[in-house]
Order: structure tokens, then C-alpha cells, then sequence
């Protein structure tokens, strides 16, 4: 019987005890307090099932092992509570070494040698039945009544307790100690006051008010109460990756599982059980993700791997090998049904719901994972308000629901699961408190408020959702599916901010997906808020026009006209202010909470209804918006949806939608853009041009004959009247707009290729793009059209043309109205001109007219544009050298990403601070947090997908280790910078990032040419290769030309050189002369003193100034000097006389 009462599962070496270490440090502070004082402490785990209480007290017993002290661990089960006194029995036999005899007679002779010297042999007989032996049974024993044997069993224990603690240390380890009885925890509250001891208990929550002897020993002031938390989303990916044994996982199957575990431990194994039962899990070894052929299936095939601290708990090589995970094909993990294990724990927990709540849960389970309190409300059959808040409120309390008031506290939450914290119950029994029942109501009042505030509810459990949903009945659920997806449509498109548009232009126009009927109220509704011509439309439609160019025909020089529009831009700012103008929006940017709780709910109603043309309509939607928002790999997820119902829908003869299969393929293309993959993207677009009848040549002789067409085509639109033409309609606008969009990607693609003629498509691409724009007749598009026309011409060295253009796109501006969409295009021409202007070396004035476009943006209270501006704004001024500035800059981006909880931002920030510590010689943010951010965040899915961000931070941490020599961790960042080097994209983020890496390239070419390897003079040589290659293509901006002219100037005196180093050198010096690029026209004056004198750089010269370093608050502060930081700069060493070439 005593064997059965050990801790149920065994320690595994090689199984660490994932995502507990704050829980253990729980028991070090403890332990060490119990080992340095003489007093007694308790430590009491509280968790629900499944939350891994078990492995943890395995754990700490582990732990609490030394030669001065004994551990006894005992596991209870619910037989435990009904049996009094038997904790303390299973305890005691263990102290006394009982639980290892094989007989009775061997018990009761180990038995009767300990307790000789604490009992006289006529009490002997008190233990017969608590340890089944068989002493005697004398005349004193026989006449005492039940409660005097107890009192000298108590006394007995107490005796040998104190004994033994004379010896060595006690540590009792109980698991699952809500079965401990009352007469044990009456001695266990007695024994702690008594004998110095360590009582460390894992228990679930009381389901009844504990014991009185119970709630002492909580509210005990050596007592420590730890309530468990859910174990954080990455050590459920390190123990998903120990439990399969393999090196990744793929991002659909690690957001499946930590979404469905909620961090509970049990969940994530019950799901992997299930996932593994239906063969949903195939294993394959590893490819180098250099020599994986890219296609669209594969283009997100990204693994999601441990992190660093699971190394050294991964099993051999020879056992399974270098492997991955992957899903099998087809398999869509969402469908499948969970568990029949924790559908039963779903089951019983709904059980034990009244009617009306179990009723509530169920039609919440309709709806979805998340949602809103007024579409519960309009399905709920007969609730009032008060009914549905009273029942939500209990739900809340009874962690079947969470509430959320907006969609920044909803992903806030997602982030991290609730973490273990302290409970004070001693602090808490001193609180004056009323009576229970008044405090429960009370306490269920503030949770109905609570309710009330929030219009956000999710599941806490997504397994109670599924197990919910699949009670209902098949017509049931389509009656219920259906009331949801008339009520969600008329909220299905950007929020009032974005004046209740489609996120693809005009969309709704093309296609009939409406279930609700057109009553007068629609249609007036519809007129107001989804896109039908206004006064104020019309107006712009009118702008949108082509103007006599005023600021061209008169005589007025480039510093006037620059003066001019920097002035339009001022009295806009300054208009905007006026609180008698109401121009500034009310409340900011809804979409992405619109997205989230319409638009996404709505497409899967759709997909249960079988209304498979409404749901891929609104796919599009989804796939769209992702792009807008910058989450490339839900744009792929969503779009992959949609692919399914587009291949399902082709099928059947009445479906025919040119313009959806067009759109799916134009935004296959914009994702293939963005993750760098050209000749995917390429393909795409040519192919939804193709469906929107505007065929793209493919050789020669219809290319220069198409590029004169579209010149002739231009002329005519730029030089017809307003009175000449009609506007088109709104499919003609939704087709048009879906042209431009692809027109402006394929120039782009164009002139990232090297071939000679590749440069004629570009040209007709960006023609044919301005070309679309006039034919819309909208300001917007041809504004947008005329600047990306502009930068065309500016990179490919057409000054007369760029210019032209630009001032065409700023008298467009001139002719809007400043109210609603035109205060909105100005807000886009301050800052795509500022781009612009950064992106070709024109720093002054990228910031004159970013920090205008920053000031617009923060008005308009649009936060996805006013974070764009706010990182090239402060890479302008990290260029112009100017901190004071900088750091102001920086404070706004920090601040606006904490607010926000823009993992973008936050990226950009420490981008810009290691740019910082590397090149202006002072410290922002240490580079220890920058790394720390790096580590945490490297996986997350915006900026695992986003071309440049991480490639940037990657490469820069590569460069810092790079300079302190310590090669190892060079190559660590320096090979995950590699990988992402292939996803070229026309970005100046990606530019900033390549030339990071190149730098990294140049300092370990001085390594090997230092070390006199065999093949420096080749990398050398490949290394200038790809340098001047860089400077060579028409799409990188001239702002990077300085940068890479030094990294050239660099490889040349370390190969021996001098020659065109010196011409490199001079070249670079007078193109930062020409920009006004401080920071880098600093540094190289400095390298030229340095390379062309008897100057030598120490080795450790990195470490000495990285020492020396001050922090921006030593600045600040004036305890160091400008003019001092400037010497702070990497001197990159070379010594011309020993070089070996």
C-alpha cells in the first residue's frame, strides 16, 4: 500500500522542465530560507488539472536533494480525502522507512527498533492499524476511547518528527493536496508551529471552502501560495519539439497548438496524440533552406524552431536524425474535430451549466473564437440585455469566457498566456470584508460592469468552442450561420476612418454577394457609406483631371518651388488645427478590429452555409488587408483559402468571375513581391493582367510597338479637358484600379534585372501604370501614378522627366479640397515625397518634408502611415548626424510601438539603435536588450516574412561581433542574414539591410587576408563583383551609393589596391558632400587619415571604444562632448606594406 503513494510520472534526464523556472525559483527562495533559519516553510502550488503540478514536484524533489536533508514524496488520489489521517500515515511510513518492506514482520521489527526510545512496548499496539502490523494489544490500549488514541498517535509522530529533525533536514512533497483530510491538515498545522520543517504541495482549487486548519496553513505567514499559470506560447513550441524530436515545425501547426493548449501542458499532448492518431503528421529530414526551390506552396514553408535552451536536451542524431515535421497535404488543421479527452472535460464543465448559460455558450460557439456582444445578442432566441450581461458576467467569472475592450487588449492577451503569481492570503484575510453573500454579488456586479465596457468576448479554451459548436444540430447550425452573416455583412468593409471602403477598390461593385434584401434603408445607407458618387467625389473626380502646369510655366527656380510646396504643406498643418475646420478625424484607424470580428467571422459563415462565391469574395477581402497591414504570411494563409474555393467554384458551369480570378492573381503577386520572389510575382501579375484584357508583351517587336501606343496614349490624356470625357463606371474603376496596382509592381520587377532590354518593359510598365491612372479619372491614382513615374525616371537617370512629374503630382494636391480623402492625399504626397527624397540621397529635404508628413499623419490619427513616416524620418536624421533630433524621433516610434503593440516599430527602433552604437559612437538602448530582442522575436510571423527588417538586425549583430573578432557568433547571424539575402525586393529596407550585410562581407575578407587563406584573393575579387553589381542596379538609391563606394574603397586597399581605393574613396567623399551625408562623410575623412598615414589601429580597438561608449543620458546630461563621440568610430585596420598581394 505505501509503494502506490509515490509521485505518479518518473524525472527523465533528458526532459527538462519546461517554462517553469519562475515557479521553481518560488521553491529556491524558499529552501534557501528553510535551510538558514530554524523556523518552518510551506510552499503550495495551485493549478488546475493538466497544468503539469506533477512533473514540476518531480522536479523539486530532484532539486531539494542533499546530504543534510531528506525529501518524501507522497502523491494523494481522491480515495485519500475519505480515509482519515492517511496523508500523515503514508508520510510517517515513509520517515520511519517503512514503504520499502516486503512483510509485515519486517515492517513491525523496523517498526518497533525506531520507536523503542519514544514509546513504551505497551503503546505499540496504537500503530497496528495504521502501519497493519501486529504488536500485543494491552489492557492500557484496549480501555482508550478513539479520541485518546489519536491524541498519542499525534503526540507519538510529533516525538519522532522532533527526533528526526535533530539528524537531518525534513522535506514533505505532497501531490495533489486537495485530498489531503482534515485530520492530517489539523497536523500538519500543528507540526510547522512545532518542528522545523518543509512542506512543498501541488494542489487543484478546493472545489469546497477548505478546512480550518487548511486555510491557517495558508494564511500562515511562512507560507508561500503560488497560483499556476499556462506555460508561455514558446516552451509549448520547445516541448512540442522534444516530444516529436525534431529541429521544426511548421508555423500552421505551432499557432494550431498554442492557440488549442492555451499553455496547458496535457492539452498540447492530447492534441499531438490525436493529430499523430489520424496521420496528420509526417516527418521528413531537413533541406538547407539555400538549395529549396521556391514555389508558391513552399513560399511560407518556414520552420519554427526551439529555442537555444532546449540544445542540450535534444536527443542523439542517431535516433531519429537531423528531421522536421511537417503537415500532411490537404490537411486543414482548423476542421478537425479535438480530442475525445478534452472533449469530455469541455462536456462536463457545460454539464454543469444552468440551461440558459449552457444555451448562451452554445450560440456563442456559432459565432466563433472571439466575438462581439451585439452579434451574441441578435442570435440569442428571447434574451433581453440584462439577461445576456447577468449570464456573460457569471461565464467571465467561471473562466468559460474573457472579456476585451478593444482588439489591442485582445492581441495583448494572445501574446502571453497568464503567468504564475503570488497569493497573499494572510494580506487578504485582513481586508475587512461584508458578508459572503453580499461580497459575491458585489463582486458579480463588477463583473457585469466589466461586461458592459467590453464588446470584445473570446473562449478561454478553444476546445470548448469546437465541443459546443459540434452539439448543434446540421440544419440547426445553418439557421444560426446564416443570422450571423446577415448581421455581420452590413459592417463588412473598412471602418468610418477609411470612409467605409472595400479593402480592394470598388470590389463590391463587380460582384453580387449581398443576402440581405434592398429596402429603402439599405440603399440610403449603401449611398452614404460604400462608395456612390457625392458632391465632395465628384469634386475629386473633377481634381483628379489633368491641370496646365502652373508651377512649370513660370519662371520659378528649384528653391522657389521647393519652398512653395513646403509651405502648401505648412498652412495645411496649420488648417488642420483649426478647430472651427473639422478636418481631424474623431477616433483612429478601426480596420484591423473590423477584419478581425466581421470580416473574418462573416467568410467562414459563408464557407458552413456551402455560399462558396460569397466566401471567396470575402478571402479577398481578408488577403488584402494582411497586405495593407504588413502580415505577409495571414495574406498567404487566407489566400490559400481562397484558392480552394476558386478551383471548387471553377468547376461548376454558372460561376463565371473574370475580375475574382484576376484579383486572387494580382494578390498572389503583391505576396510574391513582398517576400522577395520576382519571378513568381512576375508570372502572377502578367497572368491577372491577362484576365483584366491587358495583355503584357512578351517579345521585342510588340513591346516597342506597345511603348508607342502608350506614348501616344499619354499625350492624349494629358492633354484632354475636363468637359471631354465621362468618368467611368464603378466595375470599369474596380478594373482599373487592379491594373495600376499591378503595373506599378512589374516596373519595379523589371528594373531589378540585370538583362538589357529588361529595362524597355520597365519603361512600358511604368507608362501604362500613369496611362490607368488618367483613365480613372481619380485624383488618388494619378498622383500616386505620376510619383512612382517620378522615382522611375530618377533611378534611371531621366532628370528632366522626374522633375516634371513631380510637380505635376504636387498641382494635382493644389486642386483638392482640404477635407476627408483630399486631407488624406496630402498626408500620402509629404510622405511618399520624403521617401523619395531619402531614397535618392536629397536628405534636407526628406526632412523637411517627413517631419511635415509625421505631423499630418499624427493628426489624421492614422497609425499604420504615421509609424511609416516616423522610421524614415529618423533615418534621415541618423544620416544627417543630428542625435538631439534622433533620440526625440526615437522616443516617438518607442512610444507609439508600446501603444500600439506594433512589432514593426519596435524592430525599426532597435534596428536604429544598433545603427546607433555601430556608426555614432554613443549608446541609445544597450546592445544586450537588442539582442534580447532579436532572440525572442526573430520567429514572429511580421517580421519572419517582412523583406529587410530582419535581414537589417541580423547583419548588424553580425557586424558588432564582427569587430570584436569573435567569429563564432559572427557566423552565427551572418548565415540566418544569408538566407534572407535572395529575397530582393526595390525597398530601401532591404537596401539598408544588403548593405549591412556587405559590410559584414568586407570585415571577414580582412580576416582571411590576415590569416593568408588560399582563396582571399578570390572572395576579394567576387566581393568587389557584387559590390559594383549593387551600384549597377537601377533600383537602389543613390543615399546607399557612399555606404557601398567605402566597402569598395576598403576591399581595394586590403587587396593592395591603392589606386581605385583612392578613386572609390574620392567618389564616395563627393557624393556625401552632395546629400549632406554627415555620418558617413565623417567617417570617411577618417578612414582616409588613417589608411594614408603611419597611423596604426590597434586590434582590440572595437573593444576599447565600445568600453568607452557613453550612454545618450551622459550626453544629455553635458557631462561628454559632441565633438568627442565623433572619434568613436570602427577604424577598419590595414597595413598596406605587409599586405600579401
Amino acid at each position: 500500500m505505501f509503494g502506490m503513494a509515490y509521485l505518479i510520472c518518473n524525472r527523465n534526464e533528458c526532459y527538462p522542465l519546461l517554462g517553469r523556472d519562475k515557479e521553481i525559483k518560488y521553491f529556491m527562495c524558499s529552501m534557501k530560507e528553510f535551510l538558514m533559519s530554524n523556523c518552518s516553510q510551506v510552499l503550495m502550488y495551485e493549478g488546475l488539472p493538466g497544468y503539469g503540478k506533477s512533473q514540476m514536484l518531480m522536479e523539486i524533489e530532484y532539486l531539494a536533494q542533499g546530504e543534510d536533508h531528506r525529501t518524501i514524496a507522497i502523491a494523494l488520489t481522491k480515495v485519500s480525502y475519505h480515509q482519515s489521517f492517511y496523508t500523515i500515515q503514508i508520510l510517517m511510513a515513509n520517515v520511519l522507512g517503512l514503504d520499502t518492506c516486503k512483510h509485515y514482520k519486517e515492517r513491525q521489527t523496523n517498526l518497533q527498533n525506531k520507536i523503542k526510545p519514544v514509546l513504551e512496548e505497551k503503546f505499540h499496539c496504537l500503530l497496528n492499524g495504521i502501519f497493519h502490523v501486529q504488536f500485543p494489544i494491552s489492557r492500557e490500549v484496549s480501555k482508550m476511547n478513539s479520541l485518546r488514541k489519536q491524541k498519542q498517535l499525534e503526540a507519538l509522530f510529533m516525538r519522532i518528527l522532533e527526533q528526526t529533525v535533530k539528524e537531518e533536514r525534513i522535506i514533505f512533497i505532497i501531490d495533489e493536496g486537495q485530498f489531503v483530510d482534515s485530520a492530517s491538515w489539523a497536523f500538519l498545522e500543528k507540526l510547522i508551529q512545532t518542528v522545523p520543517i518543509f512542506i512543498i504541495m501541488s494542489l487543484s482549487p478546493f472545489m469546497e471552502p477548505p478546512c480550518p486548519a487548511a486555510s491557517a496553513i495558508m494564511k500562515n505567514r511562512n507560507t508561500t501560495y503560488v497560483v499556476l499559470g499556462a506555460v508561455q506560447p514558446k516552451d509549448i513550441r520547445n516541448k512540442v519539439c522534444l516530444d516529436l524530436n525534431v529541429q521544426g515545425i511548421p508555423k500552421e501547426l505551432d499557432l494550431f497548438l498554442v492557440e488549442g493548449s492555451c499553455g496547458i501542458p496535457y492539452y498540447c499532448e492530447e492534441l499531438l496524440k490525436n493529430l499523430d492518431q489520424h496521420r496528420v503528421l509526417v516527418f521528413q529530414p531537413m533541406e538547407s533552406e539555400e538549395k529549396t526551390n521556391v514555389t508558391w506552396h513552399n513560399l511560407f514553408k518556414n520552420f519554427t524552431k526551439p529555442t537555444e535552451e532546449l540544445y542540450p536536451f535534444a536527443l542523439s542524431d542517431v535516433e531519429r536524425g537531423e528531421e522536421v515535421c511537417n503537415l500532411a497535404s490537404g490537411v486543414r488543421l482548423k476542421n478537425m474535430s479535438p480530442p475525445a479527452s478534452l472533449k469530455e472535460i469541455s462536456l462536463v464543465q457545460l454539464d454543469s451549466m444552468s440551461l440558459s448559460h449552457q444555451m448562451l455558450v452554445r450560440c456563442a460557439a456559432i459565432i466563433g473564437l472571439t466575438f462581439t456582444t451585439e452579434l451574441l445578442f441578435e442570435i440569442l432566441p428571447c434574451w433581453n440585455m440584462k439577461m445576456m450581461i447577468n449570464a456573460l458576467a457569471t461565464l467571465v467569472e467561471s473562466n468559460v469566457f474573457n472579456c476585451f475592450r478593444n482588439s489591442k487588449e485582445l492581441h495583448l492577451a494572445l501574446k502571453q498566456n497568464t503567468a504564475s503569481h503570488e497569493v497573499n492570503y494572510r494580506s487578504l484575510s485582513l481586508k475587512p470584508t461584508a458578508g459572503t453573500v453580499h461580497g459575491e454579488e458585489e463582486e458579480l456586479r463588477e463583473l457585469e460592469s466589466q461586461v458592459i465596457e467590453c464588446h470584445i468576448i473570446r473562449f478561454c479554451k478553444p476546445m470548448m468552442q469546437k465541443t459546443a459548436y459540434e452539439l448543434w444540430l446540421k440544419d440547426q447550425k445553418k439557421t444560426m450561420h446564416l443570422k450571423c452573416a446577415r448581421f455581420l455583412e452590413e459592417n463588412a468593409h473598412r471602418c468610418d476612418h477609411c470612409r467605409s471602403r472595400d479593402f480592394i477598390s470598388y470590389h463590391h461593385f463587380t460582384v453580387d454577394i449581398r443576402l440581405n434584401t434592398l429596402d429603402m434603408y439599405t440603399i440610403q445607407k449603401i449611398i452614404r457609406s460604400r462608395g456612390f458618387q457625392t458632391k465632395e467625389e465628384t469634386t475629386f473626380l473633377q481634381a483628379g483631371l489633368p491641370k496646365k502646369t502652373q508651377l512649370l510655366s513660370e519662371d520659378f527656380s528649384s528653391e522657389d518651388i521647393r519652398d512653395m510646396i513646403l509651405s502648401f504643406f505648412d498652412n495645411t498643418i496649420a488648417k488642420m488645427k483649426m478647430p472651427q475646420e473639422d478636418i481631424i478625424p474623431l477616433e483612429s484607424c478601426q480596420c484591423e478590429e473590423i477584419l478581425e470580428m466581421v470580416i473574418l467571422p462573416l467568410a467562414y459563415h459563408f464557407l458552413a452555409l456551402g455560399e462558396n462565391n460569397k466566401a471567396l469574395y470575402y478571402f479577398l477581402e481578408i488577403t488584402s488587408a494582411y497586405l495593407i497591414l504588413g502580415d505577409n504570411y495571414m495574406a498567404y494563409i487566407y489566400l490559400n483559402e481562397g484558392e480552394r474555393l476558386l478551383k471548387a467554384l471553377k468547376k461548376e458551369k454558372s460561376w463565371s468571375q473574370t475580375f475574382e480570378s484576376a484579383t486572387f492573381y494580382s494578390l498572389k503577386g503583391q505576396i510574391c513581391f513582398n517576400m522577395g520572389q520576382m519571378v513568381l510575382a512576375r508570372k502572377m501579375l502578367r497572368k491577372a493582367l491577362k484576365l483584366l484584357n491587358r495583355v503584357f508583351p512578351y517579345n521585342l517587336a510588340s513591346l516597342f510597338l506597345q511603348i508607342h501606343i502608350e506614348k501616344t496614349r499619354h499625350a492624349y490624356y494629358v492633354n484632354q479637358q475636363v468637359h471631354e470625357t465621362t468618368p467611368p463606371g464603378k466595375k470599369r474603376l474596380a478594373q482599373l484600379h487592379l491594373q495600376t496596382t499591378c503595373f506599378s509592381l512589374l516596373w519595379q520587377i523589371y528594373n531589378l534585372n540585370y538583362f538589357f532590354h529588361y529595362k524597355y518593359y520597365g519603361q512600358l510598365a511604368a507608362l501604362m501604370q500613369v496611362n490607368t491612372a488618367l483613365e480613372t479619372q481619380d485624383s488618388f491614382q494619378i498622383i500616386q501614378a505620376y510619383l512612382e513615374y517620378s522615382l522611375y525616371h530618377q533611378l534611371t537617370g531621366h532628370a528632366s522627366l522626374w522633375f516634371k512629374y513631380e510637380i505635376m503630382a504636387m498641382e494635382q494636391v493644389y486642386n483638392l479640397p482640404l477635407k476627408g480623402e483630399g486631407i488624406e492625399i496630402v498626408a500620402y504626397v509629404a510622405d511618399r515625397l520624403s521617401y523619395n527624397k531619402f531614397f535618392m540621397g536629397h536628405l534636407d529635404l526628406a526632412f523637411d518634408l517627413g517631419s511635415r508628413a509625421h505631423k499630418i499623419w499624427s493628426l489624421l490619427r492614422n497609425p499604420h502611415k504615421h509609424r511609416q513616416a516616423l522610421c524614415w524620418l529618423s533615418q534621415t536624421l541618423f544620416l544627417k548626424d543630428r542625435p538631439r533630433q534622433l533620440i526625440q524621433v526615437l522616443g516617438w516610434l518607442w512610444d507609439f510601438s508600446i501603444a500600439e503593440e506594433h512589432i514593426y516599430s519596435k524592430a525599426f527602433f532597435y534596428f536604429i539603435c544598433l545603427d546607433i552604437m555601430l556608426y555614432s559612437g554613443f549608446i541609445y538602448r544597450p546592445f544586450e536588450e537588442c539582442l534580447e530582442f532579436i532572440c525572442q522575436n526573430e520567429d514572429n510571423r511580421i517580421l519572419r516574412f517582412q523583406s529587410g527588417i530582419l535581414l537589417g538586425l541580423y547583419s548588424c549583430t553580425a557586424l558588432w561581433y564582427a569587430r570584436l573578432q569573435e567569429w563564432d557568433n559572427f557566423h552565427n547571424f551572418f548565415n540566418r542574414a544569408k538566407l534572407l539575402v535572395p529575397r530582393r525586393t526595390p525597398t530601401a529596407l532591404y537596401y539598408k539591410g544588403i548593405s549591412r550585410y556587405m559590410e559584414c562581407q568586407v570585415l571577414y575578407l580582412q580576416k582571411q587576408i590576415e590569416e593568408k587563406r588560399e582563396n582571399a584573393q578570390d572572395s576579394g575579387v567576387e566581393l568587389l563583383k557584387n559590390l559594383e553589381n549593387l551600384l549597377a542596379q537601377n533600383t537602389i538609391g543613390p543615399v546607399f551609393y557612399p555606404r557601398l563606394y567605402h566597402l569598395m574603397a576598403y576591399a581595394c586597399i586590403l587587396m593592395g589596391d591603392g589606386e581605385n581605393c583612392n578613386i572609390f574613396l574620392n567618389t564616395a567623399l563627393q557624393i556625401t558632400e552632395t546629400q549632406g551625408n554627415v555620418l558617413e562623410n565623417c567617417w570617411l575623412n577618417l578612414s582616409r587619415e588613417w589608411w594614408y598615414t603611419s597611423a596604426k589601429v590597434n586590434k582590440d580597438q572595437w573593444l576599447q571604444t565600445i568600453l568607452n561608449l557613453p550612454s545618450w543620458e551622459k550626453i544629455v546630461s553635458g557631462k561628454i562632448n559632441m565633438k568627442e563621440i565623433q572619434k568613436n568610430k570602427f577604424m577598419m585596420r590595414v597595413n598596406i606594406l605587409d599586405n600579401p598581394f
